[in-house]
């Protein structure tokens, strides 16, 4: 493989109905970042059905070129036909650095990449950098989080990377950035498409996305049940805050998955994360620690929380929370 020959920073741009999910705009974000380290561009694909029209909003956002992929075939995301055109692109373009949202259908589409591509992917990425020699340094936890690695991809391209969505921040929109579309054409061998979409059903959980809150309350084993987890849902009542929980909350039941903080849950960086009864395991730490502000709550002074804490409290959680909620309420 001639290494010189893959050049630029590639982003997959996944979409749903049409709509562009965020996690592809912070990815353009970091992009940005590391093409300007390596004096390169940003290219956007574009996947999709009828959705070309998305592309000026994606040079907006830092995209130096857009390259869409406009086919019937590819309305929804369906494994074999995504995985045929993204393939036929980098054969095409041939990216340096290719970045995919960790989400359902970035965790699906990137392993099937490498193997087509004969390449690396290094998934759930905490930290994106260029090293002294040009290469991507690519860091994950590893070990059941009880480290992080960082992983180089020297002798096959393109580094590929999945990052999960909240890890990375967007760029701020310019509407006065310029950039170039191209059309790509992705020639489909049907004969293996094994799968074919019958209906698309919807369920509405009426949930807010913890991900998207500017203010968090999390609770964690110091809470202990869901009668001190109620404690935090009427301080967020009082701060117009959504409630998250850490793996422990969630495994003991008193509050389900979507609402989990940490490596086996979702990534967060609210203005506010007020963090009550939780240690600072590093699997939770590594889904919190980029909030803008911490306050921690915990009986334990030397818990780890206190470390990326801006305010702590050391203090029983569940006496300590109605009296804030009392004074807040003032």
């Amino acid at each position: 493989m001639e290494i010189s020959s893959y050049t630029d920073v590639y982003v997959f741009i996944e979409q749903r109905d049409g709509e562009i999910q965020g996690v592809s705009l912070e990815l353009l974000g970091k992009a940005r970042q590391l093409a300007n380290t390596l004096n390169q561009n940003v290219v956007a694909f574009l996947a999709g059905y009828q959705v070309s029209s998305k592309s000026e909003s994606l040079i907006h956002c830092g995209a130096d070129k857009v390259v869409v992929a406009d086919a019937p075939e590819l309305e929804h995301y369906t494994t074999e036909p995504y995985a045929q055109a993204v393939a036929q692109m980098i054969a095409a373009y041939k990216p340096s650095v290719l970045l995919i949202g960790a989400t359902t259908t970035g965790r699906d589409l990137g392993p099937r990449l490498s193997a087509r591509c004969q390449t690396g992917l290094t998934a759930d990425c905490t930290k994106l950098e260029v090293g002294d020699d040009g290469h991507l340094l690519m860091t994950r936890p590893a070990f059941g989080g009880n480290l992080m690695a960082t992983i180089v991809c020297k002798e096959h391209r393109p580094q590929m990377a999945t990052v999960r969505p909240g890890v990375m921040r967007k760029c701020e929109s310019d509407p006065n950035r310029k950039g170039v579309v191209e059309a790509f054409k992705p020639n489909f061998d049907q004969t293996k498409f094994g799968a074919r979409l019958i209906s698309n059903v919807k369920e509405d959980k009426g949930k807010t996305d913890i991900a998207q809150a500017r203010i968090l309350i999390s609770g964690g084993r110091g809470v202990g049940d869901a009668t001190g987890f109620e404690k935090l849902k009427e301080l967020a009542e009082v701060l117009k805050a959504e409630v998250s929980a850490s793996r422990a909350l969630v495994d003991a039941g008193v509050t389900d998955h979507n609402h989990q903080v940490g490596q086996t849950g979702k990534t967060v960086r609210p203005d506010l994360y007020l963090a009550c009864g939780i240690s600072g395991a590093i699997q939770h730490l590594a889904g919190m620690e980029e909030s803008d502000f911490i306050v921690a709550i915990n009986k334990d002074k030397g818990a780890p929380i206190f470390q990326v804490a801006d305010v702590g409290i050391v203090g029983d959680v569940n006496r300590i929370i109605p009296l804030l909620t009392e004074r807040l309420k003032r």
